[in-house]
C-alpha cells in the first residue's frame, strides 16, 4: 500500500489540511474494505474499472447521495493519479470516469434586510459573549471569510495600522482582506473585555469561549443559527450562507467578479461564479422594472 506516501504528499507537497488528508484516506480505506470482500483483494491498486464500478453501483443502493459518491470516487482517482505520478500504476483505471449527476443546490444567501436586522439586534451588545457574537457576525458579512477561517484567527491577524486581515485559507495560501472602519471598532471593543476575562488558555487565538479557550465550529454555526433565525425563515441559516451573502450582495453593488475571486480565496473563477445567479436575478429585476418596453 502507498497510503502513508501518498499522505505524505497531499499534506507536504499539496499542502492540504490534516482534516482533508483524514477524509481521503477514509475513502481509500473503504474501497479496500470492499476490495477484500468483493473481490479477495487488498491491493487497490490492481483493480479494475469495472471493480470500481460495482462499488458505485453498491453505493448507490446504500442511499448514498450521488454528491458523496463523486467526492470518495475523487479521493479514489487522487490517489490513481499519484500512483502514476510516482510510476506505480501504468494506467489509471479512473481515467475514463464520469462524475454522475447532481441537482444543484441553489444556495439561498440572507437578503439586505435581513443582515440589517441582524446587525441592528447585536449593535447594543457590551459584555464579552454579545461583542464577540457581533464580530463574528460583522467578520462574516464583511470579509467573506470561512467559518474554519476564522475559527482559527490568531490576534496577531489583524492589522490595525493598514485596517486588514490576514487569512490562512485552503491549503495554507495566506490572503489579505480590508477591514471596514465599523469593524475594527468592533474588534477594539471585543478585545477590551476580552483582555478582562479571568482565565485564558489559547491566548493566541482571536475568538475565544467565556473559560478562555478557542471557539470551535459548531459553537460558531450554533452562534449564526441563533441570530438569523429570529429574522429569517430561511431553511439554511449558517457561517457559509453569511459568506454567500458577502459574495452575492457585493457583486449586486457591482463589483469585480475578479476582486470577489480574490477576496473569497478561490483557485478558480469558476468557483466564484455559482454566486452570480442571484446577481443576475437582480439585474433582471432592475431591467424590468426600469426599461420602457417591459411597461407593455
Amino acid at each position: 500500500m502507498a497510503f502513508k506516501a501518498f499522505s505524505d504528499y497531499l499534506l507536504l507537497e499539496k499542502n492540504y489540511s490534516k482534516l482533508t488528508l483524514k477524509a481521503y484516506l477514509n475513502d481509500l480505506e473503504e474501497f479496500q474494505i470492499f476490495a477484500i470482500s468483493e473481490f479477495n483483494s487488498d491491493s487497490i491498486n490492481e483493480v479494475h474499472y469495472n471493480q470500481i464500478r460495482n462499488w458505485i453501483v453498491a453505493l448507490v443502493e446504500s442511499g448514498i447521495t450521488n454528491r458523496t459518491i463523486n467526492r470518495k470516487i475523487s479521493s479514489l482517482n487522487t490517489y490513481y493519479r499519484f500512483l502514476l505520478k510516482i510510476k506505480a500504476i501504468e494506467v489509471n483505471p479512473l481515467n475514463k470516469h464520469k462524475a454522475l449527476k447532481v441537482n444543484k443546490k441553489i444556495q439561498v444567501p440572507f437578503s439586505e434586510a435581513e443582515m440589517k436586522a441582524v446587525m441592528d439586534a447585536v449593535h447594543s451588545a457590551n459584555d464579552f459573549e454579545g461583542l464577540r457574537n457581533r464580530l463574528i457576525i460583522e467578520l462574516f458579512y464583511a470579509t467573506g471569510i470561512r467559518r474554519i477561517e476564522l475559527v482559527n484567527l490568531k490576534c496577531s491577524d489583524v492589522d490595525f495600522a493598514n485596517k486588514s486581515l490576514k487569512v490562512l485559507g485552503k491549503r495554507n495560501k495566506e490572503r489579505y482582506i480590508p477591514l471596514l472602519d465599523s469593524v475594527i471598532d468592533t474588534i477594539k471593543s471585543y478585545m477590551k473585555v476580552r483582555n478582562e476575562l479571568v482565565i485564558v488558555s489559547d491566548d493566541t487565538y482571536l475568538f475565544l469561549t467565556k473559560k478562555g479557550v478557542k471557539v470551535y465550529e459548531t459553537l460558531v454555526y450554533r452562534i449564526i443559527n441563533d441570530y438569523f433565525s429570529m429574522v429569517s425563515s430561511k431553511v439554511k441559516r449558517s457561517p457559509h450562507i453569511l459568506r454567500h451573502s458577502f459574495a452575492t450582495h457585493l457583486l449586486n453593488q457591482g463589483a469585480n467578479l475578479n476582486a470577489v475571486k480574490e477576496l473569497l480565496g478561490h483557485s478558480s473563477l469558476a468557483a466564484t461564479q455559482v454566486y452570480t445567479h442571484n446577481s443576475i436575478a437582480e439585474l433582471k429585476k432592475v431591467y424590468t422594472d426600469a426599461h420602457p418596453r417591459s411597461k407593455k
